[in-house]
């Protein structure tokens, strides 16, 4: 290096450390503290668990597309965390995954992130921790909030906005040595109640509702109507459908999100909720009163239903052929009586699954075929991705960053490489993803 050089970078670090220097001094935007909270779901059903500032979910991000946001985060816990800001493009050091390469925050520690939100549309964001046998940790607890992402011009034509996040609880929320092979639930909420104990949503005749739903469970696909009403889907994950379509019924596995627009055509006190019997009456279900009804909420379950998301796609392929197509089997192993299965991506669990090597720019295909008898929610970090075919049918348009691959089935994702940095690729059901369901990509 030359003197001019040395000069140049010299003062490149000094106005880099400047810069950064001037961010801390800065007022955050938003900030987040993480600590135990006693959450009464029900009267006399309190559950002990993590939240963020003392609520869940925790408060409502709402943020203009394409505007840096600094959002500082408090760890009041006696454990590391780390918030992961799902569905962004934003750098990897950011992005909220240890696996990515985000510091985790000490027991006791803050951490400023400080990135530009995009794509619009309905992002969330959580804990993104190891829980194992412990249902107090991770996405079991109460970390979890909504995250939204306002676009230049809203693609939906609504009078009013409503923002629902499904969670189900453990009574116990674990004690450190439950060993058995899947989650159990005693309770369910929308937001923080159980169906019937908490304030009802008000609406007039006439009015077309936004419902802005997040499936926050860790472990539960869940099945939604509202009795008497059909629901019109606008968008899945945050990205607008190529097709939008009333249905009866409709299915979000773990961290699927879904924009849904219900017509308000039918004055009653009704429930919108899980169309599962047991599981509505374990909490899953909110109130929808309309002005001057009164009674008891009404629940009428709809039709059977299948769900695809082929409906909500070009019924073709599009012209665009991948670069690279990777192929990825799932599978599992089975331990024993009492023990989780290990989860592999060709057959290796994390953390020895390979990493796959990117270059910048390229199309990539994830050929994905599910051998094992269990559904998986599969997730891309800081990408979104196109669904290019489903059990060897061609679709197009469809974009998500999590994406159900049904057990016994294939599924075929194309994304852009054009966000570098390391990048984690899992299955979002939380025992799945703790017991190896998961691998890196990262770039060249």
């Amino acid at each position: 290096m030359n003197r001019r050089e040395f000069v140049k970078s010299t003062a490149m670090t000094a106005a880099l450390a400047a810069a950064a220097r001037l961010r801390a001094q800065q007022t955050a935007d938003v900030t987040l503290e993480i600590a135990p909270l006693k959450l009464e779901i029900a009267p006399g059903k309190t559950i002990s668990t993590l939240a963020y500032n003392g609520r869940v979910p925790g408060p409502l991000i709402r943020w203009p597309e394409g505007k840096a946001i600094t959002m500082d985060v408090h760890n009041r816990t006696d454990i590391p965390e780390i918030v992961h800001w799902h569905g962004l493009w934003i750098p990897a050091d950011q992005d909220g995954a240890m696996e990515e390469g985000s510091p985790m925050i000490a027991p006791g520690g803050e951490r400023r992130y400080h990135f530009t939100p995009e794509p619009a549309g309905t992002r969330w964001y959580h804990t993104h921790t190891f829980a194992g046998h412990d249902l107090k940790r991770a996405l079991y607890s109460g970390q979890f909030g909504c995250f939204y992402v306002e676009p230049k011009q809203e693609p939906g034509d609504y009078d009013q906005e409503v923002f629902l996040t499904l969670h189900d609880w453990n009574a116990y929320m674990g004690n450190g040595g439950d060993t058995s092979m899947d989650a159990s639930y005693d309770y369910a909420t929308i937001n923080d109640r159980m169906l019937g104990h908490g304030e009802p949503i008000r609406v007039k005749q006439g009015q077309r509702v936004l419902f802005r739903i997040v499936n926050a469970s860790a472990t539960v696909t869940h099945w939604l109507g509202m009795a008497g009403h059909r629901m019109m889907v606008l968008s899945l994950d945050g990205n607008v459908v190529p097709v939008q379509k009333n249905i009866e019924a409709l299915r979000l596995a773990p961290a699927e999100r879904a924009d849904v627009l219900i017509e308000m055509t039918r004055p009653g006190v009704w429930v919108l909720g899980e169309t599962r019997d047991e599981v509505r009456r374990s909490g899953m279900g909110v109130v929808v009163e309309y002005a001057g009804a009164s009674g008891e909420p009404q629940w009428i379950a709809p039709p059977e239903a299948v769900w695809d998301y082929a409906q909500f796609a070009h019924p073709q392929a599009e012209a665009a052929v991948p670069d690279h197509v990777l192929p990825l089997v799932f599978t599992s192993k089975f331990h024993g009586h009492g023990e989780f299965d290990s989860w592999m991506i060709n057959g290796k669990s994390y953390p020895k699954t390979d990493t796959i090597m990117l270059e910048q720019g390229k199309r990539y295909r994830l050929q994905m075929v599910n051998k094992s008898m269990d559904d998986h929610p599969v997730h891309l970090h800081r990408h979104t991705f196109e669904v290019t075919s489903l059990d060897g049918r061609p679709m197009s348009g469809l974009r998500k960053d999590v994406v159900v691959v049904p057990g016994k089935s294939t599924a075929e994702i194309d994304f852009v490489a054009q966000n570098p940095g390391a990048t984690l690729f899992h299955c979002h059901q939380q025992t799945h993803m703790d017991f190896g369901f998961m691998m890196l990509l990262r770039y060249s």
